[in-house]
């Protein structure tokens, strides 16, 4: 996106071309007549339902703000090019100049973030997500790899404003972590990480190896949406398989003397899902419920997306379990996504959690295939660009 050349002229047409794009109207309409069920009386009789109003006002307001702040800043600019026009003293103009280069950054940078809203545009995206890594073969190798990760997609999270909930950790036997489970809650936030699911491999020196060889490790990472009310997942308790235990954590007077921690075993499937973030087992048990419900209906959804590539010959792998992207330490630095391309020298910002680039890529790429469809955001194409004439 470009924002140059710019003349008072364009402001309006911008403005305009983004209300079309963003279906701003009938937007505003929406979120007036969900406040207005909001402030009716019995509003929160049924609590499930309040929710869901709640969240899908916070997923209207999502994009109607930056839209209004957009559109203030373009305001502004024009105002200031009107100035700039008509003012003699050069110190003023170059003062005024300053102004309008703050303001057209700001523009710039409330775009992209419309722009992405755009792209995040599949039924589950603005759902929080469940999110699991495991270390790969390879034991200590692979187990600092998955910690590695596991601190990066924190880093990611923080950073988009996510909360992250741990839910279970299992920790390598000599360093690392074997496997993570945790909650990402926020706004967009399934729609953000989805990228992110499959096999990440890393080529470094091994800190662990004394000869100092080059070591290949991999680790996986799987998330599913976590479900609203309106879906539906049946499980049979007599599917379940219950094992109760103690919470590892800090000891002192803050172990967990009592077995509070739940595993879940879904025998049909042998998915398994487990939960130690709360010192209540029945807290525990409501979270690790949660989780498999989510997984359980993703495990529904691949499958009916593998009997769709017999019929239109889609060859391409959807769960995870094939090679994602590359972080290669050694004999160079580099970070590729095989997907897309997508590519960076700069290492260390990645593993810090500068992963947009590789997400808003990945979107774009599912955008330009005809992939995403629904109505969790808007229906823009991911090429939008403000025009020179803004």
């Amino acid at each position: 996106m470009r924002i140059q050349n710019a003349r008072p002229t364009g402001s309006s047409t911008t403005s305009r071309k983004c209300e079309v794009i963003f279906d701003v109207e009938n937007r505003r309409r929406k979120l007036t007549d969900l406040e207005h069920r909001t402030s009716a009386p019995g509003f929160w009789n049924d609590q499930n339902a309040a929710k869901a109003i709640l969240a899908e006002v916070t997923q209207q307001k999502q994009v109607l703000e930056p839209f209004d702040q957009l559109h203030g800043v373009i305001e502004d600019t024009q105002v200031l090019l009107e100035l700039a026009e008509v003012e003699e003293n050069p110190t003023i103009r170059a003062q005024v100049a300053a102004e309008i280069e703050q303001d057209l950054t700001r523009a710039q940078a409330l775009f992209e973030k419309l722009e992405l809203q755009s792209l995040l545009s599949e039924r589950f995206d603005f759902n929080n997500a469940f999110v699991t890594l495991h270390a790969g073969a390879g034991g200590t190798e692979s187990c600092d790899w998955a910690s590695m990760l596991l601190r990066l997609f924190r880093r990611y999270c923080e950073r988009q404003g996510f909360e992250v909930e741990m839910l279970d950790l299992q920790p390598g036997d000599e360093a690392g972590v074997k496997s993570a489970q945790f909650l990402v809650t926020g706004p967009y936030a399934y729609g953000h990480l989805k990228s992110e699911r499959g096999v990440h491999r890393l080529v470094r020196i091994s800190p662990f190896d004394s000869n100092k060889r080059r070591h290949t490790s991999f680790a996986s990472l799987d998330l599913v949406a976590e479900l609203t009310e309106d879906v539906e997942v049946e499980i049979d308790e007599k599917d379940l398989r219950v094992d109760t235990f103690r919470s590892s954590g800090a000891g002192g007077q803050h172990v967990n003397k009592t077995d509070s921690a739940i595993r879940l075993t879904h025998l049909p499937t042998g998915i398994v899902v487990s939960c130690q973030a709360e010192r209540s087992q029945h807290n525990n048990r409501a979270k690790a419920m949660r989780m498999l419900t989510s997984r359980l209906y993703e495990l529904q959804q691949d499958q009916k997306r593998q009997e769709m590539e017999r019929f239109y010959g889609n060859k391409g792998e959807i769960a995870w379990g094939s090679q994602i992207r590359s972080y290669v330490l050694q004999p160079y630095t580099m970070v590729k996504d095989h997907r897309t391309g997508e590519q960076t020298s700069n290492v260390q910002a990645v593993l810090d959690g500068e992963i947009e680039p590789f997400v808003q890529a990945f979107l774009k790429d599912r955008k330009k295939a005809g992939v995403a469809s629904g109505s969790g955001g808007g229906s823009a194409s991911a090429g939008l660009d403000l025009p020179d004439d803004l």
